[in-house]
C-alpha cells in the first residue's frame, strides 16, 4: 500500500514538474509595437544598402569563378537563380515577422513572440555565434588581401616577431584584424547612423565596381565559350572538367553549385535586426529585405555571365577570378580597379556583420536572458554601448588567433537554422488562435474524432480555434521530420534515385507524399484575419519550401562543424539554466502580475498599452 501511495506522489510529483518545466520554457512575449528605446534613424534606402552591403560582399569577387569551375560551368547563372529564389523564400519570411515585430533581435524575437523562451534563446545564441564567426572571417579575409597586395609583408613581420606554434591556431597574432574589428565596433558604438553613411558609401564603390566589370567584360564575350564541345575539354588526371557546352558537370552540378551560391546571400537578415533603428519599418523593412536581394542577384548574375563568357569556365581563377580574368585580357590596370571593389566590399560586409551583433546582445540581455548590463542603451549615444564593445573585443580576439579556414566552417549552420525557424514561425502565427478581449478563454474541446476532422477541416470553421492550432503546431512539427527523411534520401542516395534502385525511390517517395500531405492539410485550416503591411504569399506552400531547402543545405555540412555547434549550444545552455531562466523579464511579470502596458521599460519588445492587467503564460 505504501508502496502505491508513494508510486502515485512521485507520478503526481513528476506531472507538475513537467508542467512548470513547459510553462518556464514555452514562456512567449506579445508580437505588439511600442515604444522604441534606439533612435529611428534609418531610411529604406540605408536599409537596402545595409542589406547590400553585407550580402554582396567578398562572394562577388571568389564565388562565380571557383562555382563555375569546380561545379556548373556556364551553368553557374542557373545555380545563382535557384539560390536567389531559396533566398528569397527565406527573406519573404523574414519580411513578415519584420512587419509583424519591428523590434530588434532578429529571428532571436521572431521565435520568442511565437514559439517560446527556451527555442528563442538557442536561436538567439546560435545568431550570436553566427556573426562572431562571420564578421571575424571576413574581418580575416580583409588583412590576407591586403597582405596580398604589400607582398606578404605583415604577416612575414609579424609572424617573425610573435610566432604562434600551434596545429589549431594562426601562425602569428594578426593585430591588423583585430585593430579593424575595434575601429568598427566604436563606430558603431557612437552612432548608427554615421557609420551607415560609411557602408553605403563602400556599398556604392562596390556596385560601381561590379558594374564595371560587367560593361567592360562584356566587350570580350563569345557565346563559343557556352558551346564549348566534348572533345575541346582537357582531360586532366587529377581534375574532371565534365562533358563541355553549357552544363558540362550535368543538373547534379547546378544542384551543387546552388547549394554553395546559397550562402554568397546569407547577409540579408541584417535588415530585420535593425527594425528598433528604422523610420517605419512595416513597409520599410520588406521592401529593404526583397530589393536588396534583387540587387544582389542581378550582380551575381551578370558577374557570373561575364566571366564565362569571357573565359572557358576550366580556365577560371577559383581563389581571385577578375583579376585573372583581366590579366588574360591585358588590362593589367583593371585589377587595382577590382581590388578597390573588392576592400570596399569587405568594409561593407565587415560592417553588415558587426551591426547586428550588439543589437541581438542588446535585445537577449534586456529580456534577462544575457547579463543586463550587455544591454544597457547609452542616453548620449541611443546605441548599445558596452554591448558592442564587449562583441567587438571577443570577435576581434578569434579574428586574431585562429586561420581563415577555421573560422568559415562554422558560419552555415546557425543561418539556416535561423532560417528555418522563421519560416516555421511564419506558418505558426499565419493559423494562431487569438483570444477575443473580455472573452472566456475557448475550450480545446479534444477528441480522436475531431483532431482526426480538424486536419482537413471539414467543420470548414471560418477562423482559427485552438484545436485549430494546436492542430498546425502538431503538423508543423512533422513537416520538419518528413523534410529530413526526404532530403536525408536524397542527399546519401540521390544517384541510386536518378538510377532507380527500387528502395531509394521508395524511401524519398514517402517522404515527398507525406511533405505534400502535410502541407496540405496546413493549408486546409482556417487562417488568421490579422490584417498586415506585408504578407508572405503562397502561405503554406513558400515557407513550407523555404523549411525544406534550408534542412537539404543543413545536412550537405561536414560533421565536425555539427560538433563545434553542439559545444558552443552546450555551452550557451549552461547560461540559460543557470542565469537566464531565473531572471528572465517574462518570468518576473508572470509572477509580479505587472500591468502589460507598463512594462516596455523592462524589454525591448513593448507589450498591449492598454492598461489591461495580463500575465504571459
Amino acid at each position: 500500500m505504501w508502496f502505491f501511495l508513494i508510486l502515485s506522489g512521485l507520478k503526481a510529483g513528476a506531472s507538475r514538474v513537467a508542467r512548470i518545466a513547459y510553462s518556464v520554457l514555452s514562456r512567449r512575449k506579445a508580437a505588439e509595437e511600442g515604444a522604441a528605446r534606439l533612435a529611428r534613424v534609418l531610411s529604406a534606402l540605408d536599409l537596402t544598402a545595409l542589406g547590400v552591403g553585407s550580402t554582396l560582399g567578398v562572394g562577388v569577387y571568389v564565388l562565380a569563378g571557383d562555382v563555375a569551375k569546380n561545379l556548373a560551368g556556364p551553368a553557374v547563372v542557373l545555380s545563382f537563380l535557384l539560390a536567389a529564389v531559396a533566398s528569397v523564400f527565406a527573406g519573404l519570411c523574414y519580411a513578415e515577422f519584420g512587419a509583424r515585430v519591428p523590434k530588434a533581435g532578429s529571428a532571436y524575437v521572431y521565435s520568442y513572440v511565437c514559439v517560446g523562451e527556451f527555442i528563442a534563446f538557442i536561436i538567439g545564441w546560435n545568431l550570436i555565434l553566427e556573426y562572431i564567426i562571420g564578421a571575424a572571417s571576413v574581418v580575416k579575409a580583409l588583412s590576407e588581401y591586403l597582405d596580398s597586395l604589400c607582398n606578404k609583408a605583415i604577416s612575414s613581420h609579424l609572424a617573425s616577431v610573435m610566432p604562434m606554434e600551434s596545429p589549431h591556431l594562426a601562425n602569428y597574432p594578426d593585430v591588423f584584424a583585430f585593430t579593424v574589428i575595434m575601429v568598427f565596433s566604436v563606430a558603431l558604438a557612437f552612432g548608427v547612423k554615421e557609420s551607415t553613411k560609411f557602408n553605403n558609401f563602400c556599398t556604392g564603390v562596390n556596385l560601381c565596381v561590379v558594374l564595371f566589370v560587367i560593361i567592360s567584360g562584356s566587350f570580350k564575350a563569345d557565346t563559343k565559350n557556352w558551346r564549348i564541345p566534348a572533345e575541346e575539354v582537357p582531360k586532366n588526371m587529377k581534375k574532371d572538367f565534365g562533358t563541355g557546352g553549357f552544363a558540362p558537370y550535368g543538373l547534379a552540378g547546378i544542384i551543387k553549385g546552388a547549394a554553395v551560391c546559397f550562402y554568397g546571400f546569407i547577409g540579408f537578415d541584417c535588415v530585420a535586426t535593425a527594425g528598433e533603428e528604422a523610420r517605419r519599418p512595416q513597409k520599410s523593412i520588406p521592401f529593404a529585405v526583397v530589393a536588396s536581394l534583387l540587387v544582389v542577384f542581378l550582380a551575381y548574375f551578370g558577374v557570373s555571365c561575364v566571366l564565362t563568357l569571357v573565359l572557358p569556365y576550366y580556365m577560371q581563377d577559383e581563389k581571385a577570378p577578375f583579376p585573372y580574368v583581366f590579366e588574360h585580357l591585358g588590362w593589367s590596370w583593371a585589377k587595382y580597379a577590382v581590388s578597390v571593389g573588392a576592400i570596399c566590399a569587405l568594409c561593407s560586409s565587415l560592417l553588415g556583420a558587426v551591426f547586428p551583433l550588439p543589437r541581438i546582445i542588446y535585445a537577449m540581455s534586456s529580456d534577462g536572458l544575457l547579463f543586463r548590463f550587455m544591454g544597457q542603451v547609452s542616453e548620449k549615444y541611443q546605441t548599445p554601448l558596452a554591448g558592442t564593445i564587449i562583441a567587438g573585443l571577443f570577435t576581434g580576439t578569434l579574428a586574431m588567433i585562429f586561420r581563415l579556414e577555421q573560422l568559415i566552417h562554422m558560419m552555415s549552420i546557425g543561418t539556416l537554422l535561423a532560417y528555418s525557424m522563421v519560416a516555421s514561425c511564419v506558418l505558426l502565427l499565419r493559423y494562431e488562435y487569438g483570444q477575443p478581449a473580455h472573452r472566456v478563454q475557448e475550450s480545446m474541446n479534444f477528441s480522436v474524432k475531431n483532431a482526426l476532422r480538424q486536419i482537413l477541416n471539414m467543420d470548414k470553421h471560418p477562423t482559427p480555434t485552438r484545436l485549430s492550432a494546436c492542430t498546425v503546431s502538431v503538423l508543423v512539427t512533422l513537416y520538419g521530420i518528413w523534410c529530413f527523411i526526404m532530403m536525408s534520401a536524397v542527399n546519401q542516395y540521390g544517384d541510386a534515385i536518378l538510377a532507380g534502385h527500387v528502395g531509394a525511390v521508395a524511401m524519398f517517395s514517402v517522404g515527398t507524399v507525406l511533405v505534400l500531405a502535410t502541407l496540405f492539410a496546413i493549408s486546409r485550416q482556417p487562417v488568421s484575419d490579422k490584417k498586415l503591411a506585408f504578407s508572405v504569399p503562397l502561405v503554406p506552400w513558400l515557407p513550407g519550401l523555404s523549411i525544406l531547402i534550408n534542412i537539404y543545405l543543413m545536412l550537405n555540412l561536414d560533421y565536425m562543424t555539427w560538433c563545434r555547434f553542439a559545444v558552443w549550444i552546450a555551452a550557451g545552455l549552461l547560461i540559460y539554466f543557470t542565469y537566464g531562466m531565473w531572471h528572465s523579464s517574462e518570468r518576473r511579470r508572470k509572477i509580479d502580475g505587472v500591468p502589460m502596458g507598463e512594462l516596455h521599460n523592462d524589454s525591448q519588445t513593448a507589450l498591449l498599452n492598454n492598461g489591461l492587467a495580463h500575465t504571459i503564460g
